[in-house]
């Protein structure tokens, strides 16, 4: 019997698993778009667990089990116990022995390793305040695919050190690759979020264009994350300078594509200019969620399988 495997964090996974993950996932978006059916995942059925309001989650991991074969069943914590105190533990215990795989979409990591440590199937991140490590493998792959591999690259992250630059930072000492953060001051890294990652991996920005001058991939995200809507107004001042724009574009790697991983606010972190051009890929960005983590869920359920 397979042990179990979660995927709670990048760095989870090893370098040549997530090599296998972006092969398998591009097997599964060439069936998927020349309209071969592949159910592997008959009979099984995802449970998706959010406590944060969702888009592309919820359509990438639901539309994804139901191409699979399977079955996927929403759970919101407002409509559930869990939203009533029900200790997570105890939930775990229950949703897991109904499923054969949970999704989660929460607000602390310390909730997911928490439902995970007493969990008798897979769980995987959907997101939570400190990490969204299916967003980054999808954003990975969608690199891969414009661009090649992404071993020695640089990515430049200009904005707030949130889940998504702590999920980048993983996968930079993971798949070997480096990192430029510019964030404004009050926002910087924390050192506990990215324990284990060796500063070779990434250098630190005052300036945004700094980050970005030669880098192969400029990304970043809203100023004001889910859970830090009060502190809206103070954000939109502090990061005024931070807003990805056509000059930062231009002192990138010719060749460098831009990426966000939606819901974006043009004129905030991004121009128009910017995400609606040439070098933005952020709608396959954004497809690629569907493809990754239909692998992902293959993969834990069903280990390694050939890739024809």
């Amino acid at each position: 019997m397979m042990s179990i495997r979660h995927f709670l964090q990048f760095k989870d996974f090893s370098r040549e698993e997530h090599q296998y993950l972006f092969d398998r996932s591009r097997w599964i978006k060439n069936q998927f778009k020349s309209y071969q059916q592949y159910w592997p995942l008959t009979d099984r059925t995802l449970v998706m667990i959010f406590e944060k309001a969702s888009t592309r989650t919820r359509l990438s991991f639901e539309a994804g089990m139901h191409q699979l074969g399977g079955s996927a069943i929403y759970l919101n914590t407002r409509d559930s116990q869990l939203g009533r105190g029900e200790p997570v533990e105890d939930a775990a215990q229950v949703i897991s022995r109904m499923s054969d795989l949970v999704m989660i979409r929460t607000f602390e990591q310390d909730i997911i390793e928490r439902f995970a440590a007493n969990s008798r199937v897979p769980v995987i991140n959907g997101l939570t305040n400190e990490y969204h490590p299916c967003q980054i493998l999808a954003d990975i792959f969608t690199y891969i695919e414009h661009r090649g591999c992404i071993q020695g690259k640089t990515v430049a992250w200009v904005g707030d050190a949130n889940n998504m630059c702590n999920t980048w930072l993983q996968a930079a000492q993971v798949l070997d690759f480096k990192v430029h953060v510019s964030t404004p001051p009050g926002y910087e890294l924390n050192p506990e979020l990215i324990a284990g990652v060796d500063p070779a991996h990434y250098a630190v920005f005052a300036d945004p264009m700094d980050a970005c001058r030669g880098a192969d991939l400029v990304t970043t995200d809203v100023w004001t994350s889910m859970g830090f809507e009060a502190e809206n107004e103070a954000r939109i001042k502090a990061f005024a300078d931070w807003c990805v724009d056509g000059d930062m574009m231009r002192v990138a790697h010719p060749e460098a594509v831009f990426m966000h991983c939606l819901p974006a606010h043009r004129g905030e972190e991004v121009t128009a200019e910017v995400i609606d051009g040439p070098q933005s890929v952020v709608w396959d960005e954004a497809e690629n969620r569907l493809h990754v983590q239909k692998a992902l869920m293959e993969y834990l359920l069903l280990g390694r399988l050939e890739t024809k």
